[in-house]
């Protein structure tokens, strides 16, 4: 057995914490003034750079701008601001509240910052670089949100640079004004031209922090996979990233004026602004357009057309800022040429997280469920899912109905369609031990695997060792196709290509292997039942 100091979901590497934060250490230069951070057991360390200026009053709605020049040194020592969004009632539910152990940091317009983890400010090496973007869909969440998001293991793990950034969210990022004058005609993206902006400020600074902005790999879990994908159809971003990794990302559209447009009218009308005094909304408190926002999207319902990813405020299909859907009907042809990797959790929809009750749940239950959940096609989901899973337990059955899956083998079909680049398909299958192993691989469970984060986050893995040699496995990964394009290294058995065999599957767990498509027939009827959007 390997001495628990060399696990890669530890802390640290030599059984202390060794801190330094004084006005001399951890000095660093951007195009906008001198940073100070800190440095944690030999990683250098900076939370909340600005790479924009405030987004509030005239800029809001607005592009991003660049931050004012500012003189002397910039404390970096603490997470900035996130963008302004409803309250985190997940706390309400324990077992929840348990395992993800949110930070939900302060709201501020002034949110356009970023944080940097890495090995050295002054060896003029230049490292692959790690550009994480945080879930919560386009409504909500932060770069801090999970302590799983913590980039100083994975630096100090793979000699990389790692970046997490804050953007705007909801309204704020994507509340569709171009029918109300010139002067909004972007408002419907913000939030995505947010995080080019903050991809173009690496490319200007990266090389003072380590980075080589020749080698950036953009990656997300969630609402961030899906702004990653959304990042490859992007004309702006091309050229600013050079692979890419989506995590459990669930859709393949985004928006389309009409239907963004629809739910801007609710939310003005709340608001009571018309094009006669729209601009009035740039000085409305942000909690009363939060609030409004929830109003109409109740309103709007959760339906949606066939040609929208999902409802709510998300990006817009405009034919300038974003031209296409992401991922349909094709992979988009301006990213053609970037290495991509994309899978899910096994238990994505994980039904007995805060209800042990649905443990007990019965076969009669579980078609009832699922006719609940597709109304037409009820009954040949249950077969599907059955003739896979013969003796699988009804409340884990439930667990794989989730649009995450099919998406990401649609996905790395696509792509793989391009002949351009590689492209690999993963599922993360290993179960926690928390809550009596009730959660399984839920949604996000995949997280302090890949940060190599596992005893920081200890309520979701139990900080065992088996959870730390499997980080270690999975962080390797990432590291490898963030400096390469390839995922493979020795700790892994091989892992073709989605390109060289359709349908190979990496199955993280605590015996890896590869598996062919190995969910097809219940993986074709949820693609199905997606797309007629009963999922």
């Amino acid at each position: 057995m390997l001495p628990a100091k060399t696990f890669a979901g530890n802390n640290h590497s030599d059984g202390e914490n060794k801190i330094t934060a004084s006005v001399s250490n951890a000095v660093a230069e951007t195009s906008s003034g001198r940073v100070r951070g800190y440095t944690r057991n030999n990683i250098f360390t900076f939370k909340g750079i600005p790479y924009g200026a405030s987004t509030a009053g005239e800029n809001r709605f607005m592009p991003p701008v660049k931050p004012a020049p500012w003189k002397g040194v910039r404390n970096a020592l603490v997470y900035g601001p996130i963008s302004p969004q409803k309250q985190d009632t997940g706390w309400f539910q324990q077992e929840y509240g348990f395992l993800y152990q949110w930070v939900d940091g302060f709201q501020h317009e002034d949110c356009l910052r970023l944080n940097i983890w890495t090995p050295s400010i002054s060896d003029q090496k230049k490292r692959a670089v790690m550009f994480w973007i945080h879930g919560g869909g386009f409504a909500t969440g932060s770069s801090q949100e999970h302590p799983s998001y913590d980039g100083e293991n994975i630096s100090r793990l793979g000699d990389v640079v790692v970046i997490s950034i804050n953007h705007r969210l909801n309204a704020f990022g994507y509340l569709d004004l171009s029918a109300y004058g010139d002067k909004y005609a972007s408002s419907g993206n913000v939030g995505m031209i947010d995080i080019v902006a903050a991809l173009e400020w690496v490319r200007e600074n990266i090389d003072n922090f380590g980075g080589d902005k020749n080698n950036v790999t953009i990656y997300g879990q969630s609402g961030g996979g899906t702004k990653v994908i959304t990042l490859m159809a992007m004309p702006s971003a091309k050229g600013l990233f050079h692979r890419a990794i989506s995590q459990s990302n669930s859709i393949v559209q985004v928006s389309t004026h009409d239907y963004a447009r629809k739910l801007t009218e609710l939310i003005l009308e709340e608001l009571k602004i018309d094009r006669l005094n729209i601009d009035n909304i740039q000085n409305v408190p942000s909690e009363r357009i939060i609030e409004a926002t929830a109003i109409a999207e109740k309103k709007m319902g959760s339906s949606v057309p066939a040609d929208v990813g999902r409802a709510g405020l998300q990006p817009v299909v405009d034919a300038r800022i974003l031209p296409a859907h992401p991922f349909d009907p094709t992979a988009p042809a301006i990213s053609a040429s970037v290495p991509f990797m994309v899978g899910t959790t096994r238990n994505e929809a994980s039904a007995s997280i805060d209800n042990a009750a649905m443990e007990e749940l019965t076969e009669d239950g579980l078609k009832e469920k699922i006719k609940a959940k597709y109304p037409t096609k009820g009954q040949a989901v249950y077969e599907a899912m059955r003739k896979v899973h013969p003796n699988t337990k009804p409340v884990e059955i439930l667990s794989f109905l989730s649009a995450q899956n099919p998406m990401a083998f649609l996905q790395a079909s696509r792509k793989a369609e391009q002949n351009a680049a590689p492209v690999y398909l993963y599922m993360f299958a290993w179960h926690t031990p928390m809550l009596d192993g009730r959660p399984r691989s839920f949604h996000c469970s995949e997280i302090p695997f890949t940060f190599a984060n596992t005893l920081r986050c200890e309520n979701y893995t139990g900080a065992s060792e088996e959870a730390a040699q499997l980080a270690n496995k999975i962080a390797k990964s990432w590291i490898s196709f963030a400096k390469t394009g390839n995922p493979n290294h020795p700790g892994l058995p091989a892992w073709p290509s989605f390109n060289e065999q359709k349908g190979a599957m990496m199955i993280f767990n605590k015996t890896s292997r590869v598996a062919i498509d190995p969910d097809r027939e219940a993986r074709q009827i949820l693609e199905r039942a997606y797309y007629n959007k009963e999922l």
